[in-house]
């Protein structure tokens, strides 16, 4: 995920034994602003969805193992279980359709959770929020003044800490808000879909939305258990789209410093592989909302926690 703080300790330690999320309560909030039916009938009718956005065939994607990356330091482990995420935060609404696959077979992954989490239109992150200075604060006098060199171990916010090493291990959180994360259950077609918004951009990064597959666990009625993580990867945004949200507030009102698609030190430049989204939006109007589309092979005896890249 995506904060830096001075000190190395508590190290975040994860038994996924133990693994064990609380379903969240019915009646999550949907998308705020203009444009959200677009984004909603999408998302009521998500199998059509996923199928005229992504535009691709299984044949395209499978034996292509998806790139993992770093976990970053703004994880939480699967805090909510719910497909929509939005909460009552404002921008573009996003309809997310994802597929799983075993990327030796080809076949759907069934029964697996995902996780998804990302900021907001603003840069923030939820259970982060005093990490961060959004809307373009002033950053730390010994930032970079362009895009970090070499390949990092995590992802610096916007506004971190002044010392701040970039992240590298996982921060613990710093407030209760839960917006933007969330955590879903693969149908037998390994598929799921999340409704959330637009990310924006921090400095460092390029627009981005993090996400995890865990496998072999259980669910029960208090959400998911056990199992581990066989992916950590993120998803990614073509210039194109990301150009035309920049435009649209609360995007707009934005002074951050942004990094660009080919700029960034996560993505792998290449493509569909390395999370490059499919994206279907107004191309004259984004604001009415965009549907994003990807599949994921993965390797489900494989544990990719993306704390150790």
């Amino acid at each position: 995920m995506t904060g830096n703080q001075q000190h190395n300790e508590p190290k975040h330690k994860r038994d996924l034994t133990r693994r064990k999320v609380v379903v969240a309560g019915a009646g999550a909030a949907v998308a705020v602003g203009a444009g959200a039916a677009l984004a909603t009938g999408a998302f009521a009718g998500e199998e059509a969805g996923a199928a005229s956005a992504s535009g691709t065939s299984t044949a395209e994607v499978c034996y292509k193992l998806t790139s993992e990356t770093t976990e970053g330091p703004y994880y939480i482990d699967a805090d909510k279980i719910r497909r929509d995420i939005t909460e009552d935060k404002e921008g573009i609404p996003l309809v997310l359709n994802l597929k799983v696959i075993d990327s030796e077979t080809c076949k759907p992954i069934a029964d697996a959770a995902v996780d998804i989490w990302h900021c907001d239109a603003l840069g923030i992150y939820s259970g982060y929020e005093s990490l961060s200075t959004g809307g373009g604060g002033t950053a730390p006098t010994d930032a970079p003044s362009g895009a970090p060199s070499g390949t990092p171990t995590g992802e610096p916010p916007s506004g971190a800490p002044s010392g701040g090493t970039g992240g590298g291990g996982h921060e613990e959180p710093t407030d209760d808000e839960r917006y933007l994360r969330g955590t879903w259950r693969t149908d037998q077609h390994g598929k799921v879909t999340f409704r959330t918004i637009f990310p924006g951009w921090y400095r460092g990064r390029t627009v981005h939305i993090h996400t995890k597959v865990h496998v072999d666990g259980e669910w029960t009625d208090a959400g998911y258990e056990g199992g581990h993580t066989c992916h950590t990867g993120q998803f990614f945004f073509d210039e194109e789209s990301v150009l035309a949200s920049a435009e649209v507030e609360p995007y707009s009102t934005s002074t951050t410093e942004r990094t660009t698609l080919t700029e960034d030190t996560i993505y792998d430049q290449s493509g569909t592989a390395g999370g490059l989204l499919k994206l279907k939006y107004a191309r004259k109007n984004i604001a009415k909302g965009v549907v994003g589309s990807i599949t994921m092979g993965v390797d489900p005896d494989a544990t990719n926690d993306g704390t150790s890249l």
